[in-house]
């Protein structure tokens, strides 16, 4: 027993390393390729985001789509290991891919990548929202929508899960309420996510941090696979974020924030402990309320609360350095996601001490 907690960190290490090897050694050529045809982003000038257009009509051209680093560097190791496990039984030691921990949050991260995808070729190309900025609103809360209604009714019907774990409270049959709860968690978190990606390494290190604590989370409840596919993801994270932090050389782009924005989400379900969102996520929490905040605020009052909404574009109009920001968004994550970790630990340790 001794010896599989040890050969699983180890795992988990190698894993994660062997992540950042692949994606290290991947990202010149994606980035080659996409400065070679021009794939970059467009800056929305319709008039109607005038401070963000003043503010980053500079990154005008910056290749996008860099999140294809993370998604396909851990689909290849994810299909590798599983077939070099077929073969050679070594290699199944490393496999990581299986039905009850790893097969939804991987295909909820492939599927909402290509999606992601699609609506970075509609930017680039101009053929989105008036001005640039790939899929209408509308047509994303869809698309979370659909992904997350899948992910719902896979946990509810084959999974047959419909309990909710309340920190220091317990566990809670909610039964058919399960579908709509997972639905607003991952869409939630897509959005939130989505919404923080807009500074050079932002969404990439509080994405980072976030799937430190979700492997952390995954370790310490033996879900030992599902932890090892949050390792593959923070490999990945590391080399993206080697390219990414001021001055990016390329952005992560719809098909990286959407896909590990929803892949967060379908995680924290699968540890039981997605009530600690708000903690691990606080920074894609903050901006999301800001950017309602204001967009509220436009409806009804017809004033704006922030010069610039989300909050890191307010922050960066009233003279904040770019960098700046970031690291300081990076420390609060940091410090969020430890907080979120010691309230994991003792509700652990409150469920396991003797009556």
């Amino acid at each position: 027993m001794e010896w599989d907690f040890y050969f699983s960190l180890i795992k988990i290490i190698f894993l994660t390393t062997l992540s950042f090897v692949v994606a290290i050694f991947f990202t010149p050529i994606l980035t080659h390729f996409l400065y070679k045809y021009k794939l970059g982003k467009t800056i929305r000038h319709d008039g109607q985001t005038p401070v963000f257009t003043q503010l980053h009509s500079k990154k005008t051209g910056t290749p996008t789509m860099g999140g294809i680093v993370v998604w396909l560097s851990v689909l290849v190791l994810a299909v590798l290991f599983f077939y070099l496990g077929n073969f050679f039984p070594f290699f199944m030691k490393l496999n990581f891919l299986n039905r009850a921990q790893t097969l939804l949050p991987l295909g909820a991260l492939i599927a909402s990548a290509i999606v992601g995808l699609f609506d970075d070729l509609l930017d680039i190309t101009g053929k989105g929202t008036k001005g640039g900025g790939g899929l209408r609103m509308r047509h994303r809360i869809v698309v979370y929508a659909l992904i997350a209604l899948a992910g719902a009714l896979w946990f509810y019907f084959k999974l047959d899960w419909d309990v909710i774990h309340v920190p220091f409270l317990g566990n809670f049959s909610i039964g058919w309420w399960y579908i709509p709860i997972f639905i607003f968690i991952i869409f939630a978190t897509a959005f939130s996510v989505n919404e923080t990606d807009g500074l050079d390494g932002l969404a990439g290190g509080c994405l980072l941090y976030a799937f430190v604590v979700y492997g952390v989370i995954a370790f310490m409840l033996n879900k030992y696979d599902l932890a090892a596919f949050c390792g593959v993801i923070v490999g990945a994270m590391l080399a993206f974020l080697w390219f990414n932090i001021y001055p990016a050389r390329f952005f992560m782009g719809d098909t990286g924030a959407m896909s590990l924005g929803i892949t967060l989400g379908v995680i924290a379900m699968l540890t039981n402990y997605a009530l600690l969102l708000p903690l691990v996520g606080f920074i894609f929490v903050i901006e999301a309320l800001s950017f309602i905040i204001q967009i509220v605020s436009k409806k009804i009052r017809k004033k704006k609360v922030f010069v610039s909404a989300p909050l890191h574009h307010h922050l960066e109009a009233t003279g904040w350095p770019e960098p700046k920001i970031v690291m300081r968004f990076w420390i609060i994550a940091t410090v969020m996601g430890a907080l979120a970790i010691i309230i994991f630990l003792l509700d652990r340790g409150l469920s396991i001490m003797p009556a």
